[in-house]
């Protein structure tokens, strides 16, 4: 009689599987922190590596202390480290990396019972707690080495990314009628440059965390994620798509907010996590432009100019309801 197993996701037969599959994704992003290293320095890399050890050491501890099978070879915890690095100002202290990926991989992966169980992106969540603990040291950036995006006023604004300066700016142009003329006009001039500024903001020449900037390479890695089956189009479509409509509707230059901040790095790598987004095409769709929809509402009426991260998070705790809803019926049910 044939036996059937009923296991958490990942759905993938062997551990060699799910070891190909981090692979490629690591691989995918390689790019985008080499030029990033091209774009900070070298002290990226010292924060991308102190990143992956933290979080490959913190698994094996934890793997030991929980006496479960030890499995820092299939690459889940590397690959959490990376995009934890990822989310990562530029400029950080070294223990900021490493308290990231400890919480990310105890407290978002292990304490859940590991790869599978986990109910929400661990790096994600590893960064959200650096982010509440330590919100000075995760939103300011220092200019790019190289190529830096020449934006009138930008100095002048804590966290020099294009978004911040953005939020910063619209703020001053909703309180015009309280400002001084001269001032009005600086953040008109200084709209119009980022609206303008497409190709430096797609290819990456602009301040922002370390795997974020480089729209070109993400969208690159996802080409391939895409071509070889490791990701399905409808959530990076869905979400970026919503992106694009919403601020269309409010007014704002949707090109400049696809582009901007790290929403081709949620959109293509962690948004669409196979353990915690949805399994159905509909839910797919639906997780996508929930996402979106969250990070338009963050960025524009939030307290912070990015919204990506917590959209996701947000997201990844529906994804048990869109796969009850949206679950095809059975024929003859």
């Amino acid at each position: 009689m044939n036996q059937r197993f009923i296991s958490a996701s990942p759905h993938i037969h062997d551990n060699l599987n799910i070891q190909k599959i981090m692979v490629t994704v690591i691989i995918t992003l390689i790019p985008a922190g080499a030029w990033a290293i091209y774009l900070f320095g070298l002290q990226v890399l010292w924060i991308t590596l102190t990143a992956i050890v933290s979080a490959v050491l913190t698994e094996f501890v934890c793997q030991k202390i929980m006496k479960r099978p030890v499995s820092i070879l299939d690459g889940s915890a590397v690959l959490t480290g990376l995009l934890l690095a990822y989310n990562l100002p530029p400029d950080v202290p070294l223990w900021i990396p490493a308290v990231g990926s400890l919480v990310a991989v105890f407290i978002g992966k292990q304490i859940f019972g590991g790869l599978g169980f986990n109910p929400m992106n661990p790096a994600l969540i590893g960064r959200a707690f650096l982010m509440a603990s330590w919100p000075v040291h995760m939103t300011v950036f220092d200019a790019p080495l190289r190529n830096n995006m020449p934006v009138s006023g930008i100095d002048s604004v804590t966290g020099a990314t294009p978004l911040a300066v953005f939020k910063h700016m619209r703020e001053i142009l909703i309180h015009k009628s309280d400002l001084l003329p001269e001032q009005v006009t600086q953040a008109q001039q200084t709209m119009a440059e980022l609206n303008g500024a497409y190709m430096k903001l797609f290819i990456g020449q602009v301040g922002g965390c370390i795997g974020e900037v480089s729209a070109l390479l993400l969208f690159l890695g996802g080409c391939y994620l895409l071509y070889h089956h490791i990701i399905s189009w409808k959530i990076p479509v869905a979400y970026i798509g919503t992106v694009m409509i919403l601020t269309t509707i409010l007014g704002e230059n949707p090109l400049f907010h696809a582009l901007s901040g790290g929403l081709f790095l949620g959109a293509i790598y962690m948004a669409t996590d196979m353990v915690t987004s949805p399994v159905t095409f509909r839910g797919r769709l639906l997780f996508g432009v929930g996402c979106g929809i969250l990070t338009v509402v963050i960025r524009f009426w939030g307290g912070y100019p990015e919204g990506v991260s917590y959209s996701i998070l947000l997201m990844n705790l529906v994804t048990p309801l869109l796969d009850k809803y949206t679950r095809p019926k059975v024929f003859g049910g």
